[in-house]
């Protein structure tokens, strides 16, 4: 007998059919991975097997976990059944924890609330233990520690350690690494196998990148439209891949662009000695306040027409990086400018260098006000200009802008939650297009986005070189996608650049132990 068995289950939200005929099974120790676009129904199919679907859901068809079938169970039942037999971890960790009550605490919560019995010290003990096993050792994580101040790979620890604190048959984890670097996300999935492994436990894990599992599932179900259209082991899978569906992914897994030639080398924007500091808590009343250096004496110089690539664990000072280059941080020490200008004069961003500037934000619907229209929010840039255009000459703008991105003149009168995630990076795109700048800086700009998706914004950047002659600093923790849309590539560790030069070399002949290391840990897919 399987310990999940998912026998053809169907589920509608209002008459609107989410998932059709989906089955599918795991056993014990085994790691089953669930793969496909947004909106293939991965986590829907998920939240099922938590019993955790929305209001107004009908579900038809058998969920078994051993000889109970949850869909049959009452509520009461199900509460027990949550934490206790099945754990489950979320995507966002920092949402998925509590901001005001300690790490240790929202670990203990989980075994007092299954076992009225288990006193508070009790319970604090075995969070410690629970803790100790993912990677947090309570000598240097104590219990009284905050989500606040961990690391994203630390936070997502954390919920590991709520999912198995009381050592359920199955866990699912809905997308576990999507926003991590790939040091942390190699940690992770080492730990979510040695847990399967070790304990017997099922894991059943929802990803969009087929990379991230190549190498630890069981098995592989790749689902479409609510449907799933191929399932089998994963070598005998990735080898055959019947279905178009399972060979486009593969292929946009492994998508790679051809960049214009670079033109003759013109230095655009100087980092000459960049320093950046931060104030640490006193240590006592009268005590002085210690330094963080976040960014330590860095250079570079990135010409004019260039794609330049920074890469780099969380921490590693990337952003601060980036503040400074866009004026938005001073610097303690050394000097930024941008076309021979000082991006920061005095005590204040120097305006007339800041609108060359602009840059293209992770989240793309976290980047827009969702109560104006398109055609007001890629016009945003207009406000750096000392004479923005105006009535027709605007309206052109925003429809070249448009265009330019591969979307339609019309889509101005629209609102931001009209479109898909890929289109809205192409509106953020547009919008950083719009003013024609001289440079922009790509932050993590593909990293959520599924794979198919992200190729075609990769193919998009590459046509824009081709069009405006984009001169870009992309910012990344994916190393396959740096390795394709750059010239030339920085590896950044605790605030220095470790290793520069030209992508391909860097890459295939890595002279920095941590370079070696990062490459080391991306996920790839075998050679087929």
């Amino acid at each position: 007998m399987s310990l999940l068995s998912i026998t053809n289950l169907s589920v509608a939200i209002h008459r609107f059919n989410i998932l059709q005929g989906v089955t599918l099974s795991v056993d014990a120790g085994e790691i089953v991975a669930v793969t496909g676009e947004s909106g293939s129904g991965k986590s829907m199919t998920a939240l099922a097997a938590m019993q955790l679907l929305p209001k107004g859901t009908q579900a038809r068809g058998h969920i078994m976990l051993g000889d109970q079938d949850l869909l049959a169970l009452p509520e009461a039942e199900l509460c027990a059944i949550r934490g206790n037999d099945i754990g489950m971890v979320f995507q966002e960790p920092m949402t998925a924890l509590n901001p005001v009550q300690t790490i240790g605490h929202q670990v203990a919560e989980t075994i007092r609330i299954h076992d009225k019995t288990v006193s508070r010290h009790a319970a604090a003990r075995q969070a410690a233990e629970t803790l100790e096993r993912v990677g947090l050792p309570n000598d240097r994580f104590p219990l009284s520690r905050y989500p606040h101040e961990l690391s994203g790979g630390q936070r997502q620890r954390v919920v590991i350690a709520m999912a198995i604190a009381l050592r359920p048959r199955l866990l699912i984890a809905d997308e576990p690494t999507t926003a991590l670097d790939v040091t942390t996300q190699a940690q992770i999935l080492d730990l979510l196998k040695s847990l399967a492994r070790d304990d017997g436990m099922g894991l059943l894990m929802i990803t969009h990148d087929l990379a991230v599992v190549a190498d630890m599932a069981d098995r592989i179900i790749v689902m479409r439209k609510g449907e799933i259209v191929e399932q089998g082991h994963t070598q005998a899978l990735l080898h055959t891949m019947r279905h178009p569906y399972t060979r486009m992914l593969f292929a946009a897994s492994t998508h790679a662009v051809a960049l214009p030639a670079a033109p003759p080398p013109q230095p655009l924007l100087k980092v000459e000695n960049v320093s950046r500091d931060y104030a640490l808590p006193r240590k006592t009343l009268f005590g002085k306040p210690g330094r963080f250096r976040a960014v330590d004496n860095v250079s570079f110089t990135l010409q004019r027409g260039e794609r330049l690539g920074l890469v780099g664990e969380s921490g590693c000072g990337k952003s601060t990086l980036t503040r400074a280059l866009l004026g938005l941080e001073p610097v303690q020490s050394g000097s930024i400018t941008l076309d021979g200008a000082a991006v920061y004069s005095g005590s204040k961003p120097d305006l007339a260098v800041r609108r060359k500037m602009q840059v293209v934000f992770q989240d793309p619907f976290g980047s827009f006000n969702p109560r104006h229209r398109v055609d007001r929010l890629i016009t945003e840039p207009f406000h750096l200009l000392p004479d923005p255009p105006k009535g027709r000459a605007r309206s052109d703008a925003i429809a070249d802008a448009l265009t330019a991105v591969g979307l339609s003149p019309e889509d101005a009168t629209k609102y931001i939650h009209e479109f898909s995630g890929g289109q809205r990076q192409r509106i953020a795109i547009a919008r950083a297009l719009i003013i024609r700048p001289d440079l922009i800086l790509f932050d993590e700009a593909v990293s959520a986005l599924d794979v198919s998706v992200r190729a075609q914004i990769l193919d998009l950047l590459a046509a824009l070189c081709s069009a405006y002659d984009l001169t870009y600093l992309f910012i990344s923790h994916d190393l396959s996608v740096v390795r394709t849309v750059t010239d030339r590539v920085l590896v950044m560790k605790s605030g220095q650049i470790v290793e520069q030069g030209a992508t391909a070399d860097v890459f295939d002949r890595p002279q920095h132990p941590y370079t070696q290391k990062l490459l080391a840990a991306a996920p790839r897919l075998p050679d087929l």
